[in-house]
């Protein structure tokens, strides 16, 4: 970032919250006809991800932004951003197995973290869908995982 660049400002935690159970209650109370939306060559999609909780072995969804690679649903483990890992990604890594719902209907996938080459090419996918990509991953302690979705049988 170079110094007259300006670092990127996020609105506080409880803004985020907010944001998030607003889109999902949208989702909810359209019956699924709003809140989502498909993956475009220069824009981002929204998807359904239901995994299952790692402690209480119950069903939890969140929406999250998503790009198409090929056959694969690809997003981020950012949690808004903030630190530490989001229950969904933690949810995953317990068990990896996963339904998306998409706007076009529904899939179940295998989730995976991109690593090595592969995680720098989607990386800079997203970066070239988010200018600002980079400038926020620098507010996190830690790597974002890049998550890459496949196809299940």
């Amino acid at each position: 970032m170079s110094r007259t660049e300006k670092s990127p400002k996020l609105p506080p935690r409880w803004v985020v919250r907010i944001a998030w159970n607003v889109h999902r209650a949208i989702y909810t109370v359209t019956g699924g006809r709003r809140g989502l939306w498909p993956a475009e060559p220069r824009k981002w999609g929204a998807m359904r991800v239901t995994t299952i909780g790692r402690r209480t072995g119950r069903e939890r969804s969140v929406i999250l932004g998503y790009f198409e690679d090929g056959p694969n649903l690809v997003t981020m483990a950012m949690n808004g951003w903030g630190e530490g890992e989001p229950a969904w990604w933690l949810n995953l890594l317990a068990n990896p197995e996963a339904t998306v719902v998409l706007a076009d209907g529904e899939r179940a996938v295998s989730a995976a973290a991109a690593k090595g080459a592969e995680r720098e090419r989607l990386w800079a996918r997203w970066r070239a869908l988010d200018h600002g990509l980079e400038g926020y991953a620098k507010m996190r302690s830690t790597e974002t995982a890049v998550v890459v979705l496949s196809p299940r049988a």
